[in-house]
């Protein structure tokens, strides 16, 4: 018996991207002022408090972002300005020899307010532009529908997901674009990241803690809300679309712990399946038994309507993709042991045998191939890895090129490791790197924690020629591509 590490002949290389990080261009064409747009970056503020709005929004921060008169920066507005570079962007993309390129529609350049009968033609027309630049290079589009980027009306004016009216308003957004774009994009995401509303209850469903004093039950209702939308949509988009192919999507951290004692497995265990409840709900097409244990604990009475759970039966997703940036520890007694500041999504307990990025991301690329083969043995639907990525202060040289190297180990090792998940039979059809030109940061709203193979002359302030350049790791990832991952020296 023979087993293979090589990639699928037609595996999709490329980069992931989000429209909020990305476009800017905030009120060009009609477009109106999404969640993350109310995101500011203030860098004489302590280092240490950048991440603080983005686990949570106030009134007053969103009234204030409202204001015209308001001094503050908000660099999601700006992005890298991707809305008048596209075609330069997407060249270089293309130059690097993509297969496909993950990006999202930003809702609010359809329907700027997000409850409006008719959409935005002057936004409908951009998309039609960015499809057909990345036709004519033969890069095939997978488009996340909602990446964080939920109209700031919906937030305001209907409290946010937790309202089921936002259900239709998505599906109005849906079934419009799947209808313009039937003929350009295939493959479709619903909802970026559904588990994190756990950590990030503003962005990802649009929950002003100041609302809600019964907070997880905002998340959780707000969530399945969400739930029922992405079976709504996935069934829409196989009617209009007949041969596409929708995906959830997940953050997903392998987790270990702490120890072998039976508390620390537990505690493990109970944090594993709390993200993983979200992907099960999407791909298997039903809540988890436990889960009701979970609510029960927790205060929360999810207010279903009839029908809801056959709704979530019979329109399970295609396929599974998900983020993978790092591992985190778990144990029993969190208090007791040294944290690590930059994992966003568990806090986690420091690894001592793991390496750590410029943000405090430990870095673990034996942990993506664990996460393949949980995905795989749990859901048997294909894979995708939608993000993975290094996000690291980057210092041009002399002759102004960026040495990345770090990068290219970094991507070096982990595509070694889904070679071996690959071996050990996963399905896997796809890996975009986050981001492969420089952009926004979604955490902290930095330009200087960069990504990208493609350097963007641009600060954290906005600063900047807007100058794009190539990096060492862009010639490196052009040639992984063209080689099908074979060659990684």
């Amino acid at each position: 018996m023979t087993f293979s590490k090589s990639f699928p002949d037609n595996f999709l290389w490329g980069g992931a991207t989000a429209a909020n990080q990305l476009e800017g261009a905030h009120d060009v064409d009609g477009k109106g002022l999404s969640a993350s747009d109310v995101f500011i970056f203030d860098i004489n503020a302590p280092k240490e408090t950048w991440l603080d709005q983005w686990a949570g929004m106030t009134h007053a921060q969103v009234a204030e972002a409202q204001n015209p008169a308001s001094k503050k920066y908000y660099p999601k507005r700006k992005g890298n300005d991707f809305y008048h570079h596209y075609e330069e962007d997407i060249a270089l993309f293309a130059e690097m020899g993509f297969k496909c390129f993950r990006m999202s529609i930003a809702w609010t350049r359809i329907f700027p307010r997000g409850d409006e009968s008719e959409p935005n033609e002057a936004g409908l027309a951009f998309y039609d532009r960015v499809f057909d630049t990345l036709r004519k290079h033969n890069i095939e589009p997978v488009v996340s529908l909602s990446h964080y980027e939920m109209p700031l009306t919906l937030v305001t004016e209907y409290d946010g997901w937790p309202n089921r009216k936002i259900v239709d308003f998505y599906l109005q957004f849906a079934t419009t674009v799947f209808k313009r774009y039937r003929h350009k994009v295939k493959y479709w995401m619903t909802f970026n990241e559904i588990n994190c509303v756990k950590h990030h209850p503003y962005v990802s469903v649009g929950v002003i803690e100041e609302n809600h004093p019964a907070l997880e039950q905002a998340k959780y209702q707000g969530a399945h809300h969400q739930f029922v939308a992405s079976a709504l949509a996935t069934k829409a988009c196989h009617e209009i679309i007949p041969e596409s192919k929708v995906g959830c999507m997940i953050s997903y951290q392998i987790l270990y712990p702490h120890t072998c004692h039976p508390d620390d497995i537990q505690a493990c265990e109970d944090a594993q399946r709390v993200s993983l409840f979200f992907s099960d709900v999407q791909a298997r097409g039903a809540y988890p038994a436990w889960t009701e244990r979970m609510f029960a604990t927790k205060g929360v009475v999810l207010q279903k309507e009839r029908g809801d759970d056959e709704i979530l039966r019979q329109y399970p997703v295609d396929f599974v993709s998900f983020s993978y940036y790092m591992s985190s520890t778990v144990s029993a007694h969190p208090e007791k042991l040294e944290g690590v500041k930059g994992n966003l999504i568990t806090g986690g307990i420091r690894n001592p045998y793991l390496p750590e990025s410029d943000w405090g991301w430990q870095i673990d690329p034996k942990g993506l191939r664990l996460a393949l083969n949980q995905l795989y043995d749990r859901y048997q639907k294909p894979l995708f890895v939608a993000e993975n990525g290094l996000g690291a202060v980057d210092v041009p040289g002399s002759d102004g090129i960026i040495q990345d190297d770090y990068r290219i180990d970094y991507l070096r090792l982990h595509i070694e490791q889904m070679q071996e998940a690959i071996a050990d039979g996963v399905d896997l059809f796809g890996y975009t790197w986050w981001g492969p030109i420089d952009m926004v940061s979604a955490s902290t709203s930095q330009m200087s924690k960069r990504y990208g193979f493609i350097h963007v002359d641009q600060d954290d302030m906005g600063n900047g020629t807007l100058k794009r350049t190539r990096k060492k790791s862009f010639s490196w990832y052009k040639k992984v591509i063209a080689s099908n991952g074979n060659d990684l020296s």
